[in-house]
């Protein structure tokens, strides 16, 4: 595919917003995002040089570089890395510690997109399992989706930085309608269920999608993985293969994810203590919340909160 320039020129990225200069906050390795008023979004063609520090931020962000390759290091370990290069897409799930390592030249579109209302709507747990982690999407691993996903940025892009009084709600559905392309697409792909019939892989595809809706609805109880396998009709061998095959997760990590994604809710309410935060996350102690909670997140509940407090009282102070 080859990159067509914007329609707007490239300068007015930098001034369509009055308070944005380009520069990004980072306190104890926690963004804070500044939204422009009335919108849950922010995005900008970046022509900065250098880096960004390991970080992380509750909006998803994505990445797409247009001159010059950028590498970037996700997660807490570093495991994740990922050179990406031009007119190439990566997404990073909210919550992701990710750095950018410095690069002399270049520019590249950054979306931050605020996608705590689309993770509520039915449906969206399949999608938010598969954007948990980092995904690079181009033409070699995704030829069947990713001219669309590049146009739907393109898209965004277009939207924010025009003049319709629509454009947030535009912004919204192409969000969406990202979302979709890429769980469709990923529901497709012969390496879920690729043993199976194409009529039985609709079958698992939507049996699972009706278990990780019940544990959406249930994540705070006392889930097993005998009593969820026995509910689906498998073993607990047979469920645990093909979980791990739709969702990427075994059943207790994708258990433990559900419920830390609750407790960063939680957590943004000052009036309910760590305790009942873990308690009513599903976590059976206070010890194996915070662990688990640190191991995930790179920080304690404690300091989440503190992080999450400074970003609101940012955000108001913003004109």
């Amino acid at each position: 595919m080859t990159y067509k320039k914007p329609e707007i020129p490239s300068e007015r990225y930098y001034s369509v917003n009055s308070d944005w200069t380009g520069e990004r906050t980072v306190s104890d390795g926690h963004e804070i995002v500044e939204y422009p008023a009335k919108s849950l979004h922010r995005i900008w063609l970046n022509e900065q040089p250098g880096g960004y520090e390991a970080h992380w931020h509750s909006a998803m962000e994505i990445i797409l570089p247009i001159e010059n390759t950028y590498t970037v290091i996700c997660g807490s370990d570093k495991n994740d890395k990922f050179v990406i290069k031009p007119e190439e897409i990566l997404i990073i799930p909210p919550g992701v510690i990710h750095e950018i390592l410095p690069m002399p030249s270049g520019s590249r579109f950054i979306f931050l997109m605020n996608v705590s209302s689309t993770t509520k709507l039915k449906g969206s747990a399949r999608i938010m399992s598969i954007l948990s982690r980092p995904l690079l999407i181009n033409n070699e691993n995704s030829p069947e989706v990713y001219s669309d996903i590049y146009n739907i940025l393109l898209q965004m892009r277009n939207e924010y930085f025009g003049n319709s009084e629509f454009s947030e709600l535009s912004i919204q559905a192409l969000l969406l309608k990202l979302f979709i392309t890429i769980g469709e697409n990923y529901a497709q792909q012969e390496s879920v269920f690729s043993n199976a019939t194409p009529t039985k892989r609709r079958e698992y595809v939507d049996l699972f999608n009706e278990t990780l809706e019940y544990i959406d609805n249930h994540f705070t109880e006392e889930l097993s993985l005998g009593d969820i396998a026995a509910n689906t009709g498998f073993s607990k061998f047979h469920f645990s293969r093909l979980f791990k095959q739709y969702t990427n997760y075994n059943f207790s990590d994708y258990l433990c994810f559900r419920r830390i994604k609750e407790a960063e809710t939680l957590l943004a309410r000052p009036d309910v203590s760590i305790t009942d935060v873990a308690i009513s996350s599903g976590f059976s102690s206070i010890s194996t919340f915070n662990r688990l909670f640190k191991q995930q997140k790179g920080c304690s509940p404690s300091e989440y909160r503190r992080q999450n407090s400074s970003m609101k009282k940012t955000e108001r102070t913003q004109p």
